[in-house]
């Protein structure tokens, strides 16, 4: 269990997400493999928050502090996608320096009787650039996909993961994994590394500064000043733009008034799964030109080059998983749990 928020922090809300895992049911979950705890048939909402608490990443920022567009650092730090306390997405470049950006991520869970597949989404209210060869856009959203094999254990056994870079999808499986490639290439290891919050294994994940592409770590790392996120149940705001140890917190995508119950407010997206976005602000003075809504939700994703559709890694996983990987186990696609 995280202990209390640093005193140089500055620590913006909490949530319920805080696992609370003893000392045998930790090292069972860590390993993955020992059966525990007998799995019930669907996920309660308290206990489909722990899960994703469970497999939630330790995440690797990369910052880069030049040209003004960069705020010395503040543009690559991750945010909520309200972070200046209104549903217009339309003036969060503009915002971005006048706000705290408060270490959020968003999650939501799939269940089909034979896994669980968490999806969860980094939020920056700026894709930026210091080069005239680049463009940029308001708000940026990419994110990770993992897939969880029931075993008999509380948590199940991490089996692989997707993750989203601009508009690529990459594959990858942990060691020991049974999964294999499928349509798609293993694009690497799936690294693990045990956080200094609750004690347990995680994937580790990483995004590259400014464009914010994200990969499993090092696949992306950070080159020089970063900032490294933990999972801990509250929502820290960066010391500065090398701070190694900064907590995020998890907000569930399917929450009342949440994310996926604003998907038709036309002040926040510009169409399904695209969030608005304008050329307000500074927007475009570091690249060639700015670019108009052109960030997605999770329900936006997409990889063109290949076979499941748009939207699929968050709301088709276990189909998306069927054709991206061999997988050797029985693998239910018939959900019991699909919030969407």
């Amino acid at each position: 269990m995280p202990g209390p928020a640093r005193t140089l922090k500055l620590a913006i809300g909490t949530t319920a997400a805080v696992v609370a895992l003893g000392v045998t049911a930790a090292g069972s979950a860590a390993a993955g493999t020992t059966a525990t705890t007998p799995v019930p048939a669907q996920l309660s909402a308290a206990s489909s928050a722990d899960l994703a608490q469970r497999w939630a990443p330790i995440h690797y920022q990369d910052v880069d502090q030049t040209g003004t567009n960069a705020l010395g650092g503040r543009s690559d730090y991750l945010a909520a996608y309200d972070f200046d306390g209104d549903l217009d997405a339309r003036n969060n470049w503009e915002n971005t320096g006048n706000h705290s950006l408060a270490a959020t991520a968003y999650y939501s869970v799939l269940e089909t009787g034979t896994h669980w597949f968490v999806t969860y989404m980094f939020f920056h209210p700026r894709d930026w650039s210091d080069s005239i060869f680049d463009t940029e856009h308001e708000n940026d959203a990419e994110g990770v996909m993992v897939a969880v094999q029931k075993d008999g254990s509380a948590y199940g056994v991490l089996r692989g993961a997707v993750t989203v870079a601009h508009t690529d999808f990459f594959s990858y499986t942990p060691a020991g994994s049974t999964w294999g490639a499928g349509a798609e290439n293993i694009d690497g290891t799936l690294q693990t590394a045990t956080s200094p919050h609750d004690g347990l294994a995680h994937p580790v994940t990483a995004q590259e500064a400014k464009g914010h592409g994200l990969k499993a770590r090092p696949g992306y790392d950070i080159r020089g000043d970063g900032v490294i996120y933990y999972p801990a149940g509250r929502a820290e705001v960066p010391e500065h733009p090398d701070d190694r140890d900064v907590s995020y917190r998890l907000v569930d995508v399917q929450a009342p008034g949440g994310l996926w119950s604003q998907r038709t407010s036309t002040s926040l997206f510009a169409s399904h799964g695209t969030f608005a976005g304008d050329g307000g602000g500074s927007c475009g003075d570091g690249g060639i030109s700015c670019s108009q809504n052109s960030a997605n939700a999770p329900w936006g994703w997409d990889d063109g080059n290949d076979g499941p559709g748009r939207g699929a890694l968050a709301t088709d996983p276990a189909g998306l998983a069927a054709n991206y990987f061999r997988i050797p186990e029985p693998l239910d696609r018939a959900y019991v749990n699909n919030p969407y």
